[in-house]
């Protein structure tokens, strides 16, 4: 994607009609089984917590979500609604990757998440791309994303799935939504963005992703290796599975996909299981967890391409019940630090970003005003 990385393009569309097309669902969640997540469940799944989704809203019904999903807010206001091909899509995959619960007899078919008793709080800033309305939301609703985080903190939510952003050309930090970030962090609320789409497609910083204080997160395959169309640059935290991640969708299908808006989902489920077991973490303790136990970390610690290495939910969930707040509280005083080629051009890269911002950005993403969301693409057959 042009603008904010596209973050989800289905290759596959998975019926699960019979026992056998159900297990290749689950079978094809190899996240989890890379994430080790059943071994983190003896610890926690997840409960008490809730994770604000702002995204093109969450279909509450889903039978893999069903239960999982609070009362939340659309600040678009028009658009699709449900029963519309045009809705919910890209939020609804973001949620059952954070906290999809699966469904039927021992909810052994459809899509599991990595914090399954978690709470899901839907907040609408964005619209599918192919809402026939899009071109009025990007005329109308450009202060939508800063908004939203702001209603989530305020309405309890205790991490934020930011998967979405502008990498545009003409991309730059847009101060409410720097402020509404700030104020989420100052609350004790956790932010986690996607790191961007565009690796492949001028590398350009993404925002919300460069904010301090994100979480921002970069995609890799399922041999730990960067994908190509993931963004490199100083603000990326962590890496976490984004080439063939299986979605619910509120077709009742299954779909095949990749991008760094998903990897940003499995971290935010990954807070949310940090949450739920030590609800006193605060948000730079959470960041700082998530960076030092990191699995196969880059040569150094740290590098732009996958921060410090692969996400690893039972290792932080471990060293959480090791350290005690004192302890990380000291530590978290150093984990926003920026490394790396910091905010200028990067070495041999071209196009660092324009600081001219349109009123709209143009590109294969979603795009709200100042946020071309950095979405997975959700391509109907």
């Amino acid at each position: 994607m042009a603008g904010l990385g596209a973050v989800l393009g289905a290759v596959l569309v998975l019926q699960p009609t019979t026992v056998a097309h159900a297990d290749l669902i689950r079978d094809g969640q190899w996240a989890l089984r890379e994430l080790r997540a059943e071994q983190a469940w003896r610890t926690t799944r997840g409960a008490g917590v809730t994770v604000a989704v702002l995204d093109t809203g969450v279909d509450a019904d889903h039978r893999d979500l069903a239960g999982n999903v609070l009362t939340g807010k659309d600040l678009v206001g028009f658009g699709a609604g449900p029963g519309d091909e045009a809705w919910a899509g890209h939020g609804t995959a973001m949620a059952g990757i954070i906290a999809g619960h699966g469904h039927g007899w021992n909810h052994g078919d459809g899509v599991m998440g990595l914090a399954p008793e978690a709470r899901i709080m839907p907040v609408r800033v964005i619209l599918e791309e192919d809402d026939p309305q899009l071109a009025k939301a990007r005329r109308t609703r450009a202060n939508a994303l800063a908004e939203g985080i702001r209603w989530a903190v305020d309405h309890g939510a205790d991490v934020i799935n930011l998967s979405l952003g502008d990498d545009s050309k003409s991309a730059h930090p847009e101060p409410e939504q720097d402020e509404a970030v700030q104020y989420a962090l100052a609350k004790g609320v956790v932010v986690v963005a996607s790191a961007g789409n565009g690796g492949a497609s001028g590398n350009r910083v993404s925002y919300p992703a460069a904010y301090p204080g994100v979480i921002a997160v970069t995609a890799v395959d399922r041999d730990g290796r960067r994908a190509d169309f993931s963004t490199r640059r100083w603000y990326a935290t962590v890496s976490a599975p984004g080439v063939d991640v299986v979605t619910a969708d509120p077709d009742g299908q299954y779909y095949e996909g990749w991008g760094t808006s998903a990897a940003a989902a499995w971290v935010s489920g990954t807070a949310a299981l940090l949450k739920s077991e030590h609800p006193e973490l605060t948000p730079s303790e959470v960041k700082r967890l998530i960076e030092e136990t990191a699995e196969d970390p880059p040569k150094g610690g740290r590098d732009d391409s996958r921060g410090h290495g692969l996400v690893n939910p039972v290792a932080a969930l471990e060293a959480a019940e090791k350290s005690g707040p004192d302890e990380r509280r000291v530590a978290a005083q150093y984990a926003d630090r920026y490394f790396g080629d910091g905010p200028g051009e990067a070495a041999g890269e071209p196009d660092a970003p324009g600081w001219a911002f349109p009123a709209a950005a143009v590109g294969a993403g979603l795009v709200l005003g100042a946020a071309v969301l950095a979405r997975p693409r959700l391509r109907r057959r």
